[in-house]
């Protein structure tokens, strides 16, 4: 009666989950981008081979906190797994897939993901301890079971101006002055290659911030972000007060499934689409005054319908699909949780209606839709993935479109397959957006 309860309040954001046993003890810690999907998952799905799974009888009650983002869940799982030790996070580790993120004891600290075998090798049951300092690495943080490391990476040097290039003056003898680097010329190195910032500052500005944000400290890291920032804009230091505003606009919104890998697709979300929450979008234009949008939700694979929404196109003048769903896209994204501390008026008449985002948003259309709503995601710094799915002559024949073309090719691969293998679900999310649209674009006619 407990577990049933407990389900029941469970929310759909993005956190981490904590199953105890009868003696109170927490057992098991996993995360999730919809607590409430994952969670439920272990009580009403089909069953896998992990310890938890088969033990799943021991779990009395179910405690949970959430997050603003994937990553962070990531983060506090790792930190919750290195404090307590959980019996079945333990004897279900598998060294191949559990990461640790370490810092290096160098002039320029270099950040790098390390396999744990690798450091258990080095440091042995030292690495089950709550220290931070290991060797020659300055900081060892994890265990990040279930990790895209490379994603990871990537985020995190975004997010924090992580150097990955040679320090000027090391890079050639002949060269004492340094050549920019390629994230130097996009504005996403601070000037480690042309000797821009000495090693002090670069400790103080890149790597210490990291290390607050992987203590699972983000909310203390953007008042001190913010507290620097007017410093600087004090001091009329612009550039810098403007890098550090643009740093806490970006850790306020991260979100990235791609963070999660292979493994965990399969025993996490299942390739059933177990656990997603799928958003499909349609456009329903006839006439200036039957433009109508749809939304349609499904999450663990069936339609959730107390979560469609409808929408009455209010600024697209004409009949174009393409500028409706740019419409319907940013109308929908005012309601993220992700926002809900903006400042913006226009936005503030949204504040206590959120939506959480999707982990997928499935488009009816092809690639003019699919390129609008990545423009509107990436203006928003959302990452999430997009397909389309282009009608075909009487809709006999669908061809699907991805809006993944910057990933990895190993991560992209991954997210084909798996469409491939959910085409009949997408499908049917698709057609249903547009029956949903149809419906409403009928009603406003006869208004």
């Amino acid at each position: 009666m407990m577990i049933k309860h407990r389900l029941h309040k469970i929310p759909n954001t993005s956190g981490i989950y904590l199953f105890y046993n009868a003696k109170k003890a927490l057992i098991y810690v996993g995360k999730a981008t919809n607590l409430k999907s994952r969670a439920r998952s272990y009580f009403l799905g089909q069953r896998t081979d992990r310890p938890i799974e088969r033990m799943i009888h021991e779990v009395v009650d179910i405690r949970w906190k959430e997050t603003d983002s994937v990553l962070e869940a990531i983060i506090l799982e790792a930190n919750y797994i290195k404090k307590y030790q959980p019996k079945y996070n333990v004897e279900g580790k598998d060294d191949k897939s559990w990461n640790f993120v370490v810092i290096t004891d160098e002039e320029f600290p270099k950040v790098t993901t390390v396999r744990r075998h690798n450091l258990v090798r080095c440091f042995g049951k030292k690495l089950e301890t709550r220290n931070w300092k290991l060797g020659d690495y300055t900081y060892v943080f994890g265990p990040y079971p279930w990790l895209n490391a490379k994603a990871m990476m990537s985020l995190l040097r975004r997010l924090f101006f992580i150097s990955t290039c040679l320090p000027a003056g090391k890079q050639s003898k002949y060269d004492s002055v340094g050549r920019p680097c390629f994230y130097y010329q996009i504005g996403e190195c601070l000037g480690v290659c042309t000797g821009e910032i000495s090693p002090r500052e670069y400790k103080e500005k890149v790597i210490k911030p990291l290390i607050i944000f992987l203590r699972g400290n983000k909310k203390r890291l953007i008042i001190s972000l913010e507290k620097k920032m007017k410093e600087f804009s004090k001091k009329q230091e612009y550039e810098e007060a403007a890098r550090l505003r643009d740093q806490v606009n970006v850790l306020k919104r991260i979100r990235d499934i791609a963070l999660l890998n292979k493994s965990f697709f399969e025993h996490g979300l299942r390739v059933t689409g177990y656990g997603l929450r799928i958003e499909g979008f349609d456009i329903s234009n006839l006439g200036s005054t039957g433009k109508a949008g749809s939304m349609v939700v499904f999450v663990n694979g069936e339609p959730d319908k107390s979560q469609y929404r409808k929408f009455k196109i209010k600024t697209v003048e004409g009949q174009s699909d393409v500028d409706c769903l740019e419409e319907v896209l940013r109308r929908r994204i005012a309601h993220a949780q992700e926002i809900r501390n903006t400042k913006d008026t226009k936005l503030r008449s949204t504040k206590n209606n959120y939506w959480p985002l999707p982990d997928l948003f499935l488009i009816d259309g092809g690639k003019p839709q699919v390129n609008r709503v990545k423009k509107v995601l990436l203006e928003r710094g959302i990452e999430i993935p997009v397909v389309g799915i282009a009608k075909g002559r009487e809709r006999k024949k669908n061809e699907f479109v991805f809006g993944e073309r910057g990933k990895g090719k190993e991560e992209r691969g991954r997210f084909v397959k798996w469409v491939e293998e959910n085409n009949k679900l997408l499908i049917q999310v698709r057609d249903e957006a547009h029956r949903f649209a149809i419906a409403y674009q009928k009603k406003l006619r006869r208004i």
